[in-house]
């Protein structure tokens, strides 16, 4: 057996716990072991099927001095959802999605559900819930970080709606942590990521939404700056129900491709759809229009398979405003790099209307995330890694934060563009509280305090 851990430990371990436990060489092993964008080899892999799975798992890997990596969708673009010799707490069997409540439209989420599949499931009693992009995206991963979707100017991030949680924390308690329970807990987990512990399932209030105008307009690519322009400066008063993103694609050394700009308006109301879509449309020469009525589920797309060796460089940063110079900026430094793709997310609204110490996601004034993705392979992406970080120096002046969950390469600059100094030190007492040794570091990490 090709692991670390000695087989009578993990014969133990499998004698300890109902979900399956895989090593090396076990059958189901390898379509565990990988995760999006990322390999890994773990010694151990304990696909829990209960809290009591996760705290044992918890424990052995305490015992046996193994890291800790959790695992719900397996879309950490970090990588931090697998790792090499040590141990994967893989919640995918913990994918329940329970409407506990019709009327208050109260649900119960396992952290290991898909979005896809908690679409499907709500959609029946006209529900949905503004969650991630993509149908494999796990829940447990999108909430504790905090949730950009399709629906985030109307009813503000994924974890913005969440009412409870269940959390087993590094020495094995089970807490449930809401505005009554553990109030601190509860306060970290939203915007803290997994530093506090493994969260196994949320209660979220869901939205009254089961269809919505959803898709790409495109435009003339030497309009693209007049037409980013004009589209950043309609979103700031735009109705709430209209969320939209600009994609800038890269030329790849060829033609300059169009302009795409996403649109999502949260309802099935054609007439109101159109007002708040149509002055996107006249910003500029519209060379393909998709966008259609269509169940809320079938917005999130399917992740495309990476071509081979490919481990694209994601970094993102939040914004105030999104202005003229900075379109100019963003589009000047892109040119520059053939493989660069740039995202602008017009999410603020709601996201706004809660106060910026509320939860452990601080940026409440945003109006705007800038993303910046360089495709290709690490060894092919190297050199050009200068130019990359030309293209976020040259943007630095007009940002003010960042979104912990589309970063690739964690560096000590993105921990403290997540997490603004007094809401790091509030985490730092908090993790002291709840993880002093730090089991949970394979995340946006906040160390301890008094152990720095």
């Amino acid at each position: 057996m090709d692991s670390a851990v000695e087989p009578g430990a993990v014969e133990a371990l499998r004698a300890t716990v109902t979900g399956e436990v895989l090593v090396p060489g076990d059958d189901g092993y390898d379509a565990r072991a990988d995760i999006f964008a990322h390999t890994g080899h773990p010694a151990v892999i304990v696909r829990a099927e209960s809290d009591e799975d996760v705290a044992r798992g918890i424990a052995f890997a305490v015992e046996h001095d193994l890291e800790i990596s959790t695992r719900s969708g397996g879309h950490s673009n970090a990588g931090f959802s697998t790792n090499v010799g040590g141990l994967v707490l893989d919640l995918s069997p913990l994918d329940t999605v329970e409407v506990l409540n019709e009327s208050e439209r109260l649900v119960r989420l396992g952290a290991g559900a898909l979005w896809t599949n908690v679409a499907k499931a709500l959609a029946p009693y006209g529900l949905a819930f503004t969650s991630g992009d993509t149908t494999s995206v796990g829940v447990g991963g999108l909430l504790v970080g905090g949730g950009v979707g399709w629906m985030a100017r109307k009813y503000g991030l994924a974890l913005d709606s969440l009412v409870s949680a269940t959390v087993v924390t590094a020495d094995g308690r089970v807490l449930t942590v809401s505005t009554e329970e553990n109030l601190d807990l509860f306060w970290a987990i939203r915007g803290g990521g997994g530093n506090f512990g493994v969260v196994t399932s949320f209660t979220v209030i869901a939205q009254p939404v089961k269809q919505v105008f959803f898709g790409q307009i495109a435009f003339a690519p030497d309009e693209t700056a007049a037409v980013l322009r004009g589209w950043a400066a309609y979103m700031d008063s735009a109705p709430e129900e209209l969320t939209s993103t600009a994609m800038c694609w890269p030329t790849f050394g060829g033609e300059a491709p169009p302009l795409a700009i996403m649109v999502c308006y949260a309802g099935d109301d054609d007439a109101a759809a159109g007002l708040a879509i149509d002055p996107i449309r006249k910003l500029g020469t519209v060379v393909d229009d998709q966008v259609r009525l269509m169940d809320y589920g079938d917005v999130l797309a399917d992740a495309n398979e990476l071509p081979p060796g490919w481990r694209p460089r994601v970094r993102n940063r939040l914004a105030p405003a999104v202005t003229e110079d900075m379109v100019t900026t963003i589009l000047t430094q892109q040119a520059k790099l053939a493989n660069l793709y740039v995202e602008i997310r017009s999410i603020g609204g709601a996201l706004g209307l809660v106060a910026e110490d509320a939860t452990a996601f601080a940026h409440r004034s945003t109006q705007a995330l800038i993303m910046g993705v360089l495709l290709g392979s690490p060894e092919d992406n190297e050199p050009l890694l200068p130019t990359y970080e030309e293209f976020w120096s040259a943007l630095a002046p007009s940002l003010s934060g960042a979104y912990s969950g589309f970063l690739s390469d964690i560096l000590p600059v993105d921990i403290d563009a997540v997490y603004p100094h007094q809401t790091y030190r509030r985490l730092a007492e908090l993790k002291r509280q709840y993880d002093p040794a730090n089991i949970f570091h394979l995340n946006v990490n906040v160390v301890p305090a008094g152990t720095e």
